[in-house]
């Protein structure tokens, strides 16, 4: 029987898509056959001068065995899952570290142009071409994801769409009279922008927001702030059964991200079959929402949202 490691970064606490999609994909290698595990590392950001320490543990690991037996294959994720050594490494890249990438410059990164940070960025870019380079392949969850390989690391990555975990159990109900919002609320999720929106949509139609994160306080009062905290409603993170009923009867759904990899959220949707509004400058919703058809991709301001 073939020997499979799933290697991810995982920051303690945080539940979001990439730890879904490794844990799926585990799952998928044993009920095919293989003896598949995951190998999780405590992953910390910050400060900056952090990250190269962690990437550093990653490449101290040699994975080519254990207890005696090869590992006959090595499936890196995100940063810095695929600093680890093995002669058959493979990438299903989730993301890079984001903020020296395609968020450096933006208001949803700590980089900034002086020396040290400048220094840090290359470094890391560097690290990361030499890294990917060893793998035999790198795929990626999105033509997104795979496009800032290209673009930052003179790479090839091909994208490996994947369905989401709740595929089997997302089902059509009602149009009701509330728009969803699922995931973790942080400052890149904009889901902000969806509260501001909501000061433009006829007084008869909610906002559910089903997620949690940092952000949730900030706009929480941001809602209140608007006049629309009577029509927001924040679940927090709520179970499988509970989400597929929000599906379900959700008029649509809004997932403005900046710049997201892939997320779950529009197949999840589509799914439910309900419309999903999203931004022109959102990336990965933009690789399956067709404006007009399925959903609408607006300007990332409030009255265009609404």
């Amino acid at each position: 029987m073939r020997r499979i490691l799933v290697c991810e970064a995982q920051v303690p606490f945080v539940h979001g898509g990439a730890e879904i999609h490794v844990r799926e994909l585990v799952r998928e290698l044993c009920a095919h056959g293989y003896l598949a595990e995951l190998v999780s590392v405590p992953f910390k950001w910050y400060p900056k001068e952090e990250i190269l320490p962690h990437a550093a543990a990653w490449r101290l690991l040699d994975l080519s065995e254990s207890n005696g037996h090869p590992i006959d294959l090595v499936i890196a994720s995100k940063f810095p899952s695929y600093f680890v050594r093995h002669p058959n490494k493979v990438v299903w890249l989730i993301h890079q570290y984001r903020a020296a990438y395609e968020l450096c410059g933006t208001v949803y990164s700590d980089f900034s142009h002086v020396e040290q940070d400048v220094g840090l960025r290359d470094t890391l870019i560097r690290l990361d071409t030499e890294m990917l380079g060893e793998c035999r392949a790198i795929f990626a969850n999105a033509r997104n994801t795979a496009q800032r390989v290209e673009k930052f690391n003179g790479l090839k990555a091909e994208a490996l769409y994947h369905p989401p975990r709740l595929a089997p159990r997302l089902r059509p109900g009602e149009y009701g009279n509330y728009v969803l919002s699922v995931g973790r609320i942080e400052s890149v999720k904009r889901v902000d922008l969806i509260v501001d929106a909501m000061v433009h949509v006829d007084p008869g139609i909610r906002l559910v927001i089903a997620g949690d994160g940092t952000q949730r306080a900030n706009v929480e009062r941001a809602a209140a702030d608007a006049g629309v905290a009577d029509r927001t409603t924040f679940l927090g993170a709520v179970d499988d059964d509970a989400l597929v009923d929000l599906y379900a009867n959700a008029l649509g759904v809004v997932y403005p991200p900046f710049d997201e990899d892939f997320g779950y959220v529009t197949l999840e949707a589509f799914l439910a079959r309900k419309p999903v509004i999203t931004c022109i400058d959102s990336g990965g919703p933009n690789e399956f929402v067709i404006d007009g058809v399925n959903g609408s991709s607006v300007e990332p301001v409030p009255d265009a949202l609404a």
